[in-house]
Parts: structure tokens; C-alpha cells; sequence
């Protein structure tokens, strides 16, 4: 483990098997005044060190030693129910929608799913980190098309009342339903009510409502 000391507006620890990666993913976030306070080749330390280093983001590749499969996803899973104040980002090669789905499960705040791609732009990723911290829900857009479709996820959207994309726009932002009752001033009954016209307008699947929810999320965060 190496840990910087400097004074960001974020503090992340970065996980992934390659020392050159890291490496370079700090150095591009130090330049958007991002500090990597801890990097990791595995996700077996995780926990510990946002602990130590007060970490407001972690950043993981989803296939991490030992097995190269899905370690470093459920690291962030198990991060996200014990550190619930820690955003998560996962990071993949591959627009895996069933990882995202994963992922997503649960109040979906202060989570995100880029493509590795997508490091290279300093600027993109540091926007993600920071909205991730600030409890918001970055999705991939490639991986979204592949799940949703842009011409289908457009067309279903136009059929949401105003106030059904307030309580989506909410959804988004990983707010549950007695939060966005909260939040404009509903009940919650009327709050379920708008959720499940948003589920029936949006063809989404009859799934598990929380499948869903994640569903309705990635058609929110499409059209945004």
C-alpha cells in the first residue's frame, strides 16, 4: 500500500492488480485536485484503509486477484453495506449489465460503473468521483444503451407525467420512497403509486420491484 498526503477535495482509494494504472489514474486525478490516498492490488485491504485514510470514494476494478472474476464488484457491494457514507465506483473492460444491475441494488447512492475506458478523460472520471462521493449514481452509457436500447429508452420516457420524472430524477440520485416523499412534499402511498406508473410506462419487466427500480434508473439516467 502507498498513501499520499495531500489535501484534495476528494480522497479515494484505488484498487486495481496493475502498478502502472495506478500510477497513472493518480496522476491524472492529482491534476483535477483529486488525492489517491491509498492504492491497493487487491481488494483484501479495502476496508481497512478507508478507514485509515478517512476516504470519501473507492475506486475498483471489477476482476481483482485472486481469481480475476468478480472480486473487486463484490468488494464494493460489501463496502457499500458496511461504509454506507463511501461512494463506490467500479470500474470494467466490458459493459456487463448484470454487474451493474449488482451493483445498483439497494438504495443505489453514492455508486457509479464506468468503462476503463473512459479513464483517460481526467475530467470525465473526476466528475464521476465527485458526484459518486456526493452520493449520486454514474452509470456507463454504453453500458445503459446495451441495456435499455436509446431510441426505446426515449420513446418511454415521453410518456411519464412531470411529476413522474420528479420521482424518477430522484430515483436517479438514489433516493428511496419515503426520501422522495420527503422531498416533495407527498405521501409515501403517492410516492409507490408514481413508482408504479413509472414501472407500467416504462415496459419495464414484472421483476422483483427492485429489479425494477435499478431498470427505471438506468432509463433515467439514459435520457440525462
Amino acid at each position: 500500500m502507498t498513501a499520499t498526503q495531500a489535501h484534495g477535495s476528494s480522497r479515494v482509494v484505488l484498487v486495481d492488480d496493475a502498478p502502472l494504472f495506478r500510477a497513472g489514474v493518480a496522476a491524472l486525478l492529482a491534476e483535477q485536485d483529486i488525492t489517491v490516498v491509498a492504492q491497493l492490488g487487491d481488494a483484501s485491504a479495502l476496508r481497512d484503509a478507508v478507514d485509515r485514510y478517512a476516504a470519501d470514494v473507492a475506486v475498483l476494478d471489477v476482476r481483482m486477484p485472486p481469481t480475476f472474476t468478480t472480486e473487486g464488484l463484490e468488494a464494493g457491494r460489501e463496502l457499500r453495506r458496511t461504509r454506507s457514507g463511501v461512494g463506490v465506483l467500479v470500474l470494467s473492460q466490458y459493459a456487463e449489465t448484470r454487474h451493474a444491475i449488482s451493483l445498483l441494488r439497494g438504495s443505489g447512492a453514492g455508486v457509479g460503473y464506468l468503462l476503463k475506458e473512459r479513464v483517460s478523460d481526467a475530467e470525465h472520471l473526476a466528475a464521476a468521483i465527485r458526484r459518486v462521493g456526493a452520493g449520486g449514481t454514474v452509470v456507463d452509457p454504453d453500458l445503459v444503451r446495451t441495456a435499455l436500447g436509446a431510441p426505446r429508452a426515449i420513446d418511454a420516457l415521453a410518456r411519464l407525467t412531470t411529476r413522474e420524472h420528479d420521482v424518477l430524477e430522484l430515483m436517479t440520485q438514489g433516493l428511496s420512497n419515503p426520501a422522495i416523499a420527503r422531498k416533495l412534499a407527498l405521501t409515501s402511498k403517492t410516492v409507490e403509486t408514481h413508482v408504479r406508473h413509472i414501472f407500467t410506462k416504462l415496459d419495464l419487466p414484472a421483476d422483483p420491484d427492485q429489479e425494477r427500480r435499478v431498470l427505471a434508473v438506468l432509463t433515467g439516467l439514459r435520457a440525462s
